[in-house]
């Protein structure tokens, strides 16, 4: 591969530049709404901690003022959306990692209390599991990290 081509590779088009931040206005509106149906009132978004892999996945770290001072990680993209208080991780990559846990376990939780016979609970648990070994990926891949 030649240097041009390679750089033509690694360089977004404009309109490429365009959808992904079409896409990250859509998964912060996402995120907001998700943590307002919640009863969580965002009232800032620390957006340099803040990490974004379009389409797949938004990590905010949100601080909220309402019912009171806190802040938290908040996940939204081509998964359920969830959040979690910051102390439970440093990182937006240490967040990915307490989520893919908490779903595997929240899956098997489903399992075991014999939920899963309904049909929509079965497939809920499926998708727990299939985001949850993707970003257990996402957490191990050095290259979105570095």
């Amino acid at each position: 591969m030649t240097e041009e081509v390679a750089e033509q590779v690694a360089q977004p088009t404009p309109d490429q530049e365009a959808l992904r931040q079409e896409w990250v206005r859509t998964q912060f509106q996402k995120a907001n709404r998700f943590l307002a149906e919640k009863g969580v009132i965002p009232s800032n978004v620390l957006a340099n901690e803040s990490r974004y892999l379009a389409p797949y996945l938004a990590i905010w770290k949100m601080e909220s003022k309402q019912p009171k001072k806190q802040t938290f990680w908040v996940m939204s993209g081509d998964l359920p959306s969830d959040y979690v208080d910051v102390k439970v991780a440093a990182t937006a990559r240490d967040a990915i990692r307490h989520f893919s846990m908490m779903w595997q376990l929240k899956a098997e939780n489903l399992h075991k209390s014999g939920a899963t016979k309904d049909a929509t609970q079965m497939k809920f648990a499926q998708l727990l599991v299939s985001r949850a070994e993707s970003l257990y990926k996402m957490h191990q891949d050095e290259k979105l990290w570095g």
